[in-house]
């Protein structure tokens, strides 16, 4: 894993849809909280094209404002640096999924922060535990409670 001065941050999905104009419910103080650590340079913001096409699902179920969206989209390409994913975090969230954790898109978006030394922000405690139980890797998971108490 490669670390630098400034906390890198891949966003969970949830974190994504408010700037593309899906209300979610208690992500005010993240979303406050990582605009103050960007004002600062202190952290470095990442996006995944898995929370894209995640948001995209959800918004076609939901409706949607077409210039809400296109501003939202512009904005986190703009504004924040895309995560790639690699060959071995594809098999490996291959293997997580066959062994039991349902959610394929939180495996790829966990497997993509492990693989770019970054850290995936998310408020997924099921993950975390799933991961921990199987003996994975946990530190690239940052939960969302630990965030707002050291950077609210």
């Amino acid at each position: 894993m490669r670390f630098s001065a400034r906390l890198g941050l891949l966003l969970d999905t949830t974190y994504i849809l408010p700037v593309l104009g899906v209300e979610v419910e208690g992500v005010e103080r993240v979303l406050e909280a990582l605009q103050r650590l960007r004002r600062r340079r202190e952290v470095e913001i990442y996006y995944s094209c898995y929370s894209i096409l995640e948001a995209l699902w959800k918004l076609a179920k939901l409706g949607y404002d077409l210039e809400v969206v296109r501003r939202g989209l512009s904005l986190v390409e703009e504004d924040f640096r895309q995560a790639h994913p690699t060959l071995e975090g594809y098999l490996k969230a291959l293997e997580l999924r066959r062994r039991g954790f349902p959610d394929l898109i939180d495996l790829l978006l966990y497997t993509t922060a492990l693989s770019n030394g970054i850290l995936f922000l998310t408020r997924d405690k099921h993950l975390h535990e799933f991961l921990s139980e199987e003996g994975e890797e946990t530190g690239a998971i940052l939960l969302e409670e630990d965030f707002l108490r050291e950077h609210a």
